[in-house]
């Protein structure tokens, strides 16, 4: 590996991408509630306001709204925010200024002006957090025109995903995962990568397992229980939902004949069945069995750690899904 490259927990390469971006560019700054000192909630900004100072390590109200209103009036004038805010749960407080201004501005304004903001927020369960601190929402901003969403699985996306989420000139919407902040991986930070484009992480044969975020190493274990049985599924992360990789996806499925689309989300509306539709919608008349979807049911998050755990997809309910596409 090269100089710049080592393990790394997925906390550690956000605030990696958080310093470089800002020794790189002065116009980038980071806004949110506690990010100074504290840290933020997850301690991912711990050590930048001394690096770069409270104007550009700006700790602010406990107002989701104000936030992010004040960022895309930033993003106007010429500065590049990266807002955090504490739960995916709470970007419903801030949904005006992000999809009817940050979304719409260069819309609206003839391409004149441009709104370069990342938005970065973890989602999903597994800490037993409850219904109103554990939400995957994705699926909601990937539905307004203008916003990208970017959902990182592993340390090295987490890295040059972000990057890439701070130098775009539109707003972005960079989705993490609690439950992956400590995991560990190498990253090559001297990497670059695009939005918009998926990854084959492991290479199969027999089935597609379409996934991203915490879910994508769910489908690696039920992958590796698969190959057990002699089936070789092929696992996709997408890493990013808006654009979504229709090419490598519908490239992988020609190929295997079966999907299941899997995510920690609800199942119900979710961005499986924006996937599901698409590939159906593409003609894919061939295939050898329906294409299955695998999300959460359609109720809130549960305490309970037991009831939790039987709420999130993992991989027995990967498998499950599998072996239906096989009957």
């Amino acid at each position: 590996m090269s100089e710049t490259s080592g393990e790394m927990k997925y906390m550690a390469s956000v605030a990696r991408a958080l310093r470089d971006s800002m020794a790189a560019d002065p116009s980038v700054v980071v806004m949110g509630e506690d990010i100074g000192a504290p840290g933020g909630s997850f301690k991912a900004t711990r050590g930048l306001l001394e690096e770069f100072g409270p104007a550009r390590m700006i700790d602010t109200p406990i107002s989701e709204a104000s936030i992010v209103s004040a960022a895309v009036g930033a993003a106007l004038s010429g500065l590049r925010p990266v807002v955090e805010i504490m739960f995916m749960d709470f970007t419903t407080l801030a949904m005006d200024a992000l999809v009817n201004q940050a979304a719409k501005a260069r819309f609206m304004f003839g391409g004149q002006c441009s709104v370069p903001m990342v938005l970065r927020t973890p989602h999903g369960g597994g800490l037993n957090a409850g219904p109103q601190h554990s939400q995957c929402l994705e699926a909601w901003l990937a539905h307004v025109p203008g916003l990208k969403v970017v959902c990182a699985a592993t340390p090295q996306d987490a890295y040059t995903l972000l990057r890439a989420a701070i130098r775009d000139p539109d707003p972005v919407i960079f989705v993490e995962h609690k439950g992956l902040y400590g995991s560990k991986g190498p990253v090559d930070t001297s990497a670059a990568d695009a939005i918009g484009r998926a990854r084959i992480v492991r290479p199969g044969r027999d089935v597609s397992i379409v996934t991203y975020g915490a879910t994508m190493h769910a489908a690696l274990d039920a992958a590796g229980q698969l190959a057990a049985e002699g089936v070789e599924a092929e696992v996709i992360d997408l890493r990013s939902l808006q654009p979504w990789d229709r090419a490598t996806v519908l490239g992988s499925l020609a190929r295997t004949h079966r999907a299941v689309v899997a995510h920690e989300a609800v199942q119900a509306f979710g961005a499986g069945a924006e996937i599901a539709a698409t590939l159906a919608d593409d003609g894919f008349d061939d295939l050898d069995a329906p294409i299955v979807r695998v999300g959460a049911p359609f109720m809130p998050v549960p305490f309970a750690k037991s009831l939790e755990q039987n709420y999130r997809v993992g991989a027995a309910g990967i498998v499950a899904a599998v072996r239906r596409t096989l009957e």
